[in-house]
């Protein structure tokens, strides 16, 4: 029994039929089977990581592109784990990286358990795998004009001063380092005051950030081009909420960069900016209604090394501009020859533009790969080939007012079957982060499989929708717990009122700033949930703020500062939980500790609280350290509370008689 002066009777479900069963859990807890398919610079091999079995660990495969029947090599690195992904430097070598548990738990706030290691494979030589000499370092620029030279990069150790913030603004120093022969030439030492470099392919250093500690501004600088001469480009304050990121020197005009930059507006947009006179020259992408994201590449990066062909952004669905003509062509085609093609890119292409390896992704498509070689397009394999695309739910983009009046947007994952549907509101994490629906969503997708709506508000703080909507969260006070919590409400209510979801069967599931919301909606007095998940929940605001509080400048501390000081706290709010709830856990989360966890139901049990936990052994914070283990016993677990401990959630009697 949960406390007296809660929701003391829940009305009947409406029974909703779901017209297919359910995938195993199974389906969902195992991990991509394939991920990071990479296309050797010739065209002639592509490599990808591969789980074999359920809870396995990745191996690569590499295979030749003539002729896909053939076995493939296969490569381990036991009793490391290899990272999906593979970065090829020449025809024969390809770059990867590992990483192995070296301790049992972690050392505190983000200090997990791993460590992470490069390592190299050369198919020329007789043993062609071979681990890296070096510390754990970062590429920054393939060469392709020098054989077995890449840039890259590891941070600087700098010794902290008072009330700065190294961390942030650690500088990185830069080498050439030669992969035949292990060795490493230096190209920059890392310094405070410019410690980002970005180089060009030919090796040459374009331009730099850095932090100046006197007047506490964020530092840009260039480089002239055939000098070594800095010069200044821009400040920013650190005060300042405003973004500018020079990406690449502007092709068409001389002395000036392409940036990502607000200039102003609310929203952030791609601006041609003259370096000489330090002023912005003209707007080359922005919209009104969102944020663009970072501009893509060329295709064929070997033969256009340094060319932006176009820009993105997300809102109802991530959508592309392209600036250059052949480029748009070439994806309106692979749109018509790609399956289901949702969200299609080129994730690879020879330097002869004649091979290609393409992706395809979306709600519906957990990721599926193609390789294109000699007119031919062959299927390589999906990432979860076993969920097919017809039995996954769409994703419908939706738009309601807040009670306040303010326009919230929100991803509705709508099961298959006839509604209305019971309900599960899931927010993101963050809160400060965008989220789009470009992507496969396992935790969405599963539920709806079982035959729950998903909601995912962008409730007030999310970004991508402008710098007002972002700091409506906080720059008046803290509307952690109070509007933000409204506007995930409202979305529920809103789906109500529009006949898709049953008043009656409404439950909220979050993770990180997700599982604070879970359990903020534990105790609302005008409760409209049945029961609650919170998993890796922010437990006491002024706690989770501690283990940073004194290492923030600027305007991100106002942000942290105002939300979580004045956030309402989920450890005073125990009191008032009328609903019943399981909270979830890693044991070894580095991001939110599990000092979180413990202190919270210390308070449930002398408040005599009934509840549900689950603690999942070994996992961190973050989902690539979920493994299959954890994913079955998070599943069965959440699942079966939605069945027999939420009041009325149940999808259904066709699921809950299984």
């Amino acid at each position: 029994m949960y406390r007296a002066g809660g929701i003391a009777l829940l009305l009947c479900l409406l029974v909703t039929e779901v017209t297919a069963e359910p995938y195993p859990l199974d389906y969902w807890a195992r991990r991509s089977a394939v991920t990071g398919v990479s296309l050797s610079p010739d065209g002639s091999k592509f490599a990808l990581t591969r789980i074999l079995e359920r809870g396995g660990d990745p191996i690569i495969e590499l295979y030749d592109s003539d002729d896909l029947s053939k076995k493939p090599v296969r490569i381990d690195s036991s009793p490391s784990e290899i990272m999906p992904g593979v970065s090829w430097i020449d025809d024969d070598v390809f770059l990867f990286s590992t990483r192995q548990q070296v301790r049992d738990i972690i050392e505190g706030f983000n200090q997990g358990v791993y460590e992470y290691q490069n390592v190299k494979y050369d198919s020329s030589k007789k043993n062609p795998l071979g681990r890296i000499r070096q510390d754990f370092f970062s590429v920054e620029e393939v060469l392709p004009q020098k054989k077995n030279k890449i840039i890259i990069s590891s941070s600087e150790d700098v010794s902290d001063r008072a009330g700065t913030n190294t961390t942030r603004f650690r500088p990185r120093s830069y080498w050439e380092y030669d992969l035949k022969t292990n060795r490493r030439k230096m190209l920059m030492r890392g310094k405070l005051s410019m410690g980002r470099v970005s180089f060009n392919s030919d090796g040459v250093a374009t331009h730099a950030s850095g932090f100046d500690f006197r007047t506490r501004d964020q530092t840009f600088y260039w480089r002239p081009k055939g000098t070594t001469e800095w010069r200044e480009m821009y400040r920013l304050s650190d005060d300042s909420f405003e973004r500018f990121i020079p990406i690449v020197p502007d092709p068409v005009a001389e002395n000036h960069f392409l940036v990502l930059a607000h200039n102003g507006y609310d929203t952030l947009g791609l601006w041609s900016f003259n370096a000489d006179t330090k002023a912005f020259s003209e707007v080359v992408y922005r919209r009104n209604d969102v944020d663009v994201a970072f501009p893509f590449a060329h295709s064929n990066r070997l033969s256009n090394p340094d060319e932006v062909a176009g820009i993105s952004w997300c809102k109802d669905k991530c959508h592309r501009e392209f600036f250059d003509g052949q480029e748009a062509a070439l994806h309106r085609q692979l749109e018509t020859l790609i399956p289901n093609a949702d969200q299609v890119r080129i994730s690879g292409r020879s330097r002869d533009g004649n091979t290609l390896v393409v992706s395809n992704s979306g709600p519906q498509d957990p990721g599926t790969y193609y390789l294109i070689r000699n007119g031919r397009v062959s299927k390589i394999s999906g990432a979860k080939p076993y969920l097919e695309h017809d039995q996954l739910a769409k994703v419908e983009y939706v738009t309601y007012k807040a009670r306040d009046g303010v326009e919230i947007n929100g991803y509705v994952t709508v099961p298959n079957g006839e509604g209305p549907f019971p309900l599960v509101v899931m927010p993101h994490g963050g809160p400060y982060v965008s989220e789009t629906v470009d992507r496969f969503d396992e935790w969405s997708q599963l539920l709806a499989n079982n035959g729950y709506m998903v909601l995912q508000p962008q409730y007030r703080g999310s970004q991508k929708y402008g710098l007002d909507f972002y700091k409506s969260a906080f720059i008046k006070g803290s509307e952690a717990g109070r509007a933000m919590q409204d506007d995930k409400d409202d979305g529920a209510l809103y789906l109500v009122k529009q006949g898709l979801v049953d008043p009656n069967r409404m439950a909220m599931f979050g993770w990180s700033y997700g599982g604070y919301a879970a359990l903020i909606a534990a105790s609302r007095e005008d409760q409209i949930y049945q029961c609650v998940i919170a998993g890796a929940a922010v437990t006491d605001p002024d706690m989770q703020l501690d283990y940073y509080r004194y290492r923030m400048e600027g305007a991100q501390k106002l942000e942290q500062l105002t939300t979580w000081d004045g956030a309402i706290s989920p450890m005073k709010e125990v009191p008032k939980i009328n609903v019943p709830m399981l909270v979830v856990h890693g044991s070894n989360d580095q991001r939110v500790p599990p000092e979180h966890f413990d202190k919270y139901v210390a308070e449930l049990d002398r408040a005599g609280i009934d509840y549900q936990k689950l603690i999942l052994e070994g996992a961190d914070h973050f989902s690539n350290t979920l493994f299959y283990n954890h994913k079955i016993a998070l599943y069965e677990k959440m699942l079966d509370f939605f069945k027999n401990d939420c009041g009325s959630m149940s999808a259904g009697t066709s699921l809950a008689n299984r």
